[in-house]
């Protein structure tokens, strides 16, 4: 029976998950700690936690990337099984952005497809990530409980979306009217063998900063660690000793990837929250990143807590050997350990169960997706991080540019995090070498934001620039605008420790022209940057600001008018440094 928990308050939380203990899996085997006695209460037990984050809805190991040998849901789901094999207590568990940020073949269906392949392979626990808001909390709560999308409907009426079977947590997601509420259970408790395991979902606190808006109005996204250790004793109330937080926020090892079990030179928001946190808190479960690490962190009273993160599109299992004592039903971690497992795919039989939620939905995408819109000379790509001018980023701000021309638009910006995927030149099907399909070009640009023209002056433009460089404390300390034809400028930066610590824009100009500072520009963006997602403040500044329609339509038909396409230049910005 599915529960519908979309609307439950902490105290409300509480005794839910104490009423409602599932029953863990069971895969064989006795489950205790070999070499330790099955008898008295002093006795060890073993309880298997596979963990991943940053699915992104990648199915199909199509879109997981060009070469790339591991990872996609068939094979992510082969792996949990062969690693539950022989197993009496297991759970699996993640770390958010399961959803949101998909290529088309989950992306174009709002990510039902990707959820019934998180249900085939077995997923427990979740906690949220910042993705899962892109569409907004009451789509959130549709994934979670189930129904008909509110605009397209159901995809298969005969059998409509039931939702996730899994549980979504959302501890740190409160109403802004009493500060308590949470749209989803805040923790739950497992049970095995009498010793109960506790599991805090949260997502990073600057959730608010990098989606939409209009999605997230009435709720706020509050501090990690206060939020976790603020309900430690209400955990242990229900005595619960063995805590499990599942965060989505991150860090970063040296070199990365690397080795997915190193932890080297380790640095990010991840290490800061992992101090804060309260001793009683056993583990931790990280995901943002997209970085795979093992590590073990001293806790705030000194003592090392494994902390972990899985990688990206499901290319890495983590598997924690969490060892309770059945006494005092704490963690010994000490005899606790993590390891995280490629999932190699030729080392694999794709899982039958998400074979069939794959052919479930291929006629759909079929029936439009292979639609081809345009076609380019040559890979068009991302570049090797979003600190870097890209071609990507730059056609997208073309495009833009060009579809809002009637409007009188004179500048276009592009996020680097709103682009996806690199658009290749190689067939991906029967498309032909250089074609563009409707779902490739999904895949590329997939949040179906609106596009905005905004009046700005010169000065908000160049404040604008300068907001490339983040706060402190972003995992991303710098995020680099793509930029449309036309405009340029010279930038300096300085990245010291992870942290930008300085930056000067200069010799901004328009067609070779200066831009005046106190003259007025109209500036083509999405509605994720107009909101000022990504930290752009200066954007919702704009005296004025007039709908053109979606971001992916003025891309499509950029390309359907100007194909082929060849990649744009990246001397747009004059790199000082």
């Amino acid at each position: 029976m599915k529960l519908n928990i979309s609307a439950l308050s902490l105290p409300a939380v509480a005794s839910l998950s104490l009423a409602l203990l599932a029953a863990p899996s069971q895969a064989g085997g006795d489950g205790y700690l070999k070499g330790v006695a099955h008898s008295g209460k002093g006795r060890l037990l073993e309880v298997q936690i596979l963990g991943f984050n940053d699915y992104h809805g990648h199915i199909k190991t199509d879109a997981v990337g060009f070469g790339v040998t591991e990872g996609g849901g068939e094979y992510l789901a082969a792996k949990l099984a062969e690693l539950r094999a022989g197993k009496k207590f297991s759970v699996t568990v993640a770390a958010g952005d399961l959803i949101g940020g998909s290529p088309a073949f989950s992306g174009l269906f709002h990510d039902e497809p990707a959820v019934e392949s998180l249900n085939a392979m077995g997923l427990d626990l979740s906690g949220v990530g910042n993705h899962e808001f892109d569409e907004g909390v009451d789509e959130l709560l549709r994934m979670q409980n189930g129904g008909c999308h509110p605009l397209d409907g159901c995809y298969f009426p005969d059998t409509p979306f039931s939702g996730a079977d899994f549980r979504w947590l959302s501890a740190n997601v409160v109403s802004d009217v009493d500060g308590a509420s949470t749209p989803l259970p805040a923790y739950w408790i497992e049970k095995f063998q009498g010793v109960k395991v506790g599991f805090i979902g949260m997502t990073l606190e600057g959730t608010a900063d990098i989606v939409a808006a209009a999605g997230i109005q009435g709720w706020d996204f509050v501090d990690e660690a206060e939020t976790a250790n603020n309900l430690v004793p209400l955990l242990k109330a229900q005595g619960v000793e063995a805590i499990v937080v599942l965060l989505h926020e991150g860090g970063n090892q040296q070199p990365s990837p690397g080795n997915y079990n190193a932890c080297e030179d380790f640095v990010g928001p991840v290490a800061a929250i992992n101090a804060a946190l309260d001793p009683e808190i056993d583990l931790m479960i990280t995901g943002h990143t997209h970085q795979p690490y093992n590590c073990r962190l001293p806790d705030a009273a000194g003592n090392d807590r494994i902390v972990t993160s899985a990688y990206q599109y499901g290319r890495v299992v983590t598997e924690v050997t969490l060892v309770l004592d059945r006494k005092t039903g704490d963690v010994d971690r000490e005899r606790s350990s993590a390891f995280n497992h490629a999932v190699v795919r030729d080392e694999l039989l794709a899982d039958a169960g998400v074979s069939a939620v794959i052919e479930k939905w291929q006629p759909l995408y079929d029936s439009f997706a292979n639609e081809i819109v345009g076609s380019v000379t040559e890979d068009i790509n991302r570049g090797p991080d979003r600190a870097t001018e890209s071609a990507a980023g730059n056609l997208v701000a073309d495009a833009q540019l060009w579809a809002t021309r009637d409007f009188g638009s004179q500048i276009a910006f592009m996020n680097p995090g709103g682009v996806r995927s690199d658009l290749v030149y190689a067939q991906s099907d029967s498309e032909g070498d250089g074609n563009v399909t409707f779902g490739e070009a999904f895949s590329f640009q997939p949040f179906n934001n609106g596009l905005e023209v905004l009046t700005m002056n010169g000065a908000q433009i160049v404040s604008v620039l300068e907001e490339q460089c983040q706060p402190a404390g972003q995992d991303r300390p710098f995020l680099h605008l793509g930029v449309s034809s036309g405009f340029s400028y010279d930038l300096f930066k300085v990245i010291e420790n992870g942290n930008c610590v300085d930056v000067a824009i200069t010799n901004v100009a328009l067609n070779g022209i200066p831009l005046d500072m106190g003259a007025d520009y109209l500036v083509a963006v999405n509605s994720f940057l107009a909101d000022g997602g990504d930290q752009f403040f200066t954007f919702p500044e704009a005296s004025n600001r007039i709908s053109w329609g979606l971001d992916l339509d003025a891309l499509t038909s950029f390309l359907g008018e100007f194909s082929p396409v060849a990649p744009p230049p990246t001397d747009r910005v004059n790199e000082l440094n």
